[in-house]
């Protein structure tokens, strides 16, 4: 899906860093605002890739993100070397995390991570090996 109307953006997601978090969706937000994308697409995209990328920082030992903006969407792939998600379902549930207790003291691990960054995409695919990774792909068409 590679023509002249496409562009792709990739960031390095640091681990353990939360002064840094946020940079790449902050980053992503600023280009599509500049690009004259629709503010509700943009509102989606930057919620559900700063959901990913918190994920990455807190779970992953960080990781890359690939984000591919075309005429038809905008589609997001968080990839980690992480330890991987043992039970997706369960971590699909609201309000379940395996955060530590001082993510938490954070303001961090409330568990709404993943059910978010469902919640702001038209499509979401988890692809999870135990002790290999983590590849999150995300998309949000650009128009309903």
């Amino acid at each position: 899906m590679s023509n002249e109307n496409t562009i792709v953006m990739t960031y390095d997601v640091p681990a353990d860093d939360f002064t840094r978090a946020g940079e790449a969706s902050s980053n992503v937000k600023s280009k599509l605002k500049k690009m004259g994308v629709d503010p509700d697409i943009i509102r989606k995209v930057s919620i559900a890739m700063y959901e990913g990328e918190i994920n990455m920082v807190i779970h992953a030992c960080g990781g890359k993100i690939d984000v591919t903006v075309s005429p038809e969407e905008i589609e997001m792939v968080l990839k980690d070397q992480g330890p991987g998600i043992e039970d997706i379902e369960l971590a699909m549930q609201a309000g379940y995390s395996t955060a530590p207790d001082n993510i938490r003291s954070l303001g961090f691990g409330a568990g709404m991570g993943l059910p978010n960054m469902k919640k702001y995409t038209d499509e979401m695919i988890i692809d999870s090996v135990i002790g290999v990774g983590t590849t999150v792909t995300m998309r949000v068409k650009m128009r309903e």
